[in-house]
């Protein structure tokens, strides 16, 4: 489990490891998934020149960190979680999470691998609060992330044009008390 044993969920059979390149493909396929495209902000296709720039741009430069979830008992990647735009001054940082597989989907993994990563945030990048943008129609995904501890802080209506309409956002965060 490459040193991650304490960023792990026996209950829901998941555990964190840091992202490497050899995991691009996967993130590219999943992330050009329609069901999982759909909740994103940026939803155009995904490419691999993207990915390598993410990786240049904010993994490389430490304003992002971005984590595979995996399955404890077949080191399968489930899916992914990052924190982005990691304001050191502030301590504070944007959380996002996808599913990749769809059949780990509606499990609580989500809401295992965001607790997993609010610990990591606070524990290892000493940092004090974690938000996150969700549409506000997404009630499963607002759902998990009430159970990992995020609570919501705003309504922002009208906040993205996606698909030719506006689309309202929920701003939710969680603080390490």
């Amino acid at each position: 489990m490459n040193g991650y044993n304490s960023y792990s969920d026996e209950n829901s059979g998941i555990y964190l490891r840091m992202m490497t390149a050899s995991d691009s493909p996967r993130i590219i396929a999943w992330r050009n998934q329609e069901d999982v495209r759909k909740n994103f902000i940026y939803q155009e296709p995904f490419t691999i020149e993207e990915h390598e720039n993410w990786i240049r741009t904010m993994i490389d430069t430490g304003k992002a960190i971005q984590m595979m979830i995996c399955d404890l008992k077949t080191d399968m990647p489930l899916g992914s979680v990052y924190i982005r735009d990691i304001d050191r001054t502030h301590r504070k940082a944007e959380y996002g999470i996808f599913i990749g597989e769809s059949s780990s989907r509606g499990r609580g993994i989500g809401a295992a691998a965001a607790r997993l990563m609010i610990r990591y945030s606070f524990r290892e990048e000493g940092l004090h609060k974690l938000m996150l943008r969700v549409y506000a129609d997404n009630q499963q995904a607002i759902r998990s992330y009430e159970k990992a501890g995020f609570v919501k802080e705003a309504y922002l209506k009208d906040d993205v044009w996606i698909d030719g309409r506006f689309r309202d956002m929920i701003l939710m965060g969680v603080c390490n008390e």
